[in-house]
């Protein structure tokens, strides 16, 4: 499946982007869609078996969906968001 996760802050979209590489999981950086806001407006892009490559999305992920190629369905929001 195809997942979307949006951050609180470009430093959080970038360090799950260099975590996903350590743990071989490949990811694209890109700007957040226009259909799912996002606080620092980058959004990371990936493919996995499970919403959850490293486990725990910790303090930095705002939201994860997935892009079902004609929307998004929602698997994760912070509770803080």
């Amino acid at each position: 499946m195809v997942y979307i996760a949006t951050f609180y802050s470009h430093f959080g979209a970038i360090r799950f982007n260099k975590q996903c590489a350590q743990q071989g999981v490949e990811v694209r950086l890109m700007p957040v869609p226009r259909a799912l806001s996002s606080s620092c407006g980058t959004c990371a892009r990936f493919v996995s078996c499970s919403p959850y490559p490293l486990g725990d999305w910790g303090d930095e992920v705002e939201q994860v969906v997935i892009d079902t190629g004609s929307g998004y369905q929602s698997v994760y929001r912070a509770e803080n968001g």
